[in-house]
C-alpha cells in the first residue's frame, strides 16, 4: 500500500521513477544532491516508491518531539555534528550486526555549499566492505532513481572519479547550493 501511495503522489507532482537500477539489500546509498529541505520527504517518497527500508542519517536536532518519533520510525538515525562520536565505526558495526542494510548518507553533509563532501559514506562502506550506491534527486527532468553499485577499490581519487562521473547529468533543487564532488582526502 505505501509503495502504491508513494508512486501515486509522484505522478501526481510530476516526477519520474527511473527503474534502471533496482536497489540492492546491503549497501551505503550516497544522497546527493543534497541542496533543499525537499530532499528528505522526496528521499522517503522515492524509497516508499521502490519499496524498500532504508535508515538513514540525518543531524540530531530535526529528531524533537512526535516529529522526532516519526522520523525514527522511518529509518532516521540522530547523527551529533557537533563533537566526534566514533559514528563511522558505529555504522560498520551497525553492517556488521545485520543482514540486510541499506544506509543512506547525505555525502554533501549539508544544504548549503561546501568545498568538500563528507568523507563518513566513503569509510563506512569501506570498512563494512559493502558496496556503495549513488542515488539521484534530478529536480530539472523531475526523476529519481539509482545507480550501480560500485566496489571501492581504497584509492580515493579513483574511486570519487566513478562517483562524480556518475553525478555529472543531475542537478538539485538550488544547483548553486552544490559544491565540487571531491573529499578532503583527495588533496593530501
Amino acid at each position: 500500500m505505501k509503495k502504491w501511495i508513494a508512486r501515486k503522489i509522484l505522478y501526481l507532482a510530476g516526477w519520474k521513477i527511473d527503474p534502471t537500477n533496482p536497489p540492492h539489500a546491503r549497501c551505503v546509498l550516497i544522497a546527493a544532491p543534497h541542496t533543499s529541505n525537499w530532499d528528505l520527504p522526496m528521499m522517503i517518497l522515492f524509497m516508499n516508491a521502490f519499496g524498500i527500508e532504508i535508515k538513514w542519517m540525518g543531524k540530531d536536532s530535526i529528531f524533537i518531539g512526535p516529529l522526532g518519533y516519526f522520523l525514527r520510525r522511518l529509518g532516521g538515525i540522530p547523527i551529533t555534528r557537533s563533537r566526534s562520536n566514533k559514528l563511522v565505526n558505529q555504522m560498520i558495526e551497525l553492517f556488521a550486526q545485520t543482514e540486510q542494510l541499506m544506509l543512506v548518507v547525505p555525502a554533501e553533509g549539508t544544504r548549503s555549499r561546501t568545498e568538500n563532501w563528507k568523507s563518513g559514506f566513503y569509510h563506512i562502506a569501506l570498512g563494512a566492505d559493502v558496496p556503495v550506491l549513488p542515488t539521484f534527486l534530478d529536480y530539472v527532468n523531475k526523476q529519481g532513481g539509482f545507480g550501480t553499485l560500485i566496489k571501492l577499490t581504497g584509492s580515493i581519487t579513483a574511486d570519487m572519479d566513478v562517483i562524480r562521473a556518475f553525478y555529472e547529468p543531475y542537478s538539485g533543487k538550488y544547483p548553486n547550493l552544490s559544491g565540487p564532488i571531491q573529499l578532503s582526502e583527495e588533496s593530501k
